[in-house]
């Protein structure tokens, strides 16, 4: 069993910045494929950003592209997501997620695809 925790979340003016981290712990030997998600209110859970296991490899959802960046660090077991240059339509429950996973360089964006979540951090952006 796999524990996800996020933090960082909080409120902040369009335009800001906020660097979202997730720490994983309990069986954390095993490869994990990471990834962010959104749920805004009233709407579908959303995809955002994924990293490969090594690192090497991400992606993102158009909506972030050029403003968010995921990265890891395999050694503290932990991930992040630096948002920049919010906009009110950023305002969400943001959703880390780690699937289980051999391939090195596989990216998962279907929230289908994930074993663990954690609880989320609320982002909330005023204009």
């Amino acid at each position: 069993q796999v524990h996800v925790v996020e933090s960082g979340g909080g409120l902040v003016q369009a335009g800001s910045s906020l660097r979202l981290s997730c720490a994983a712990s309990g069986r954390t030997d095993s490869p994990y494929a990471m990834g962010w998600f959104r749920q805004a209110p009233g709407k579908e859970r959303e995809f955002v950003a994924a990293i490969s296991r090594s690192g090497g490899n991400t992606n993102y959802a158009d909506s972030v592209k050029g403003r968010f960046t995921i990265s890891r660090d395999n050694a503290k077991n932990s991930v992040y997501l630096q948002v920049n240059s919010l906009k009110p339509e950023d305002t969400a429950v943001y959703y880390c997620a780690a699937k289980s996973i051999w391939a090195v360089t596989a990216v998962v964006t279907s929230a289908a695809g994930y074993n663990y979540w954690g609880q989320g951090t609320q982002v909330t952006v005023s204009s």
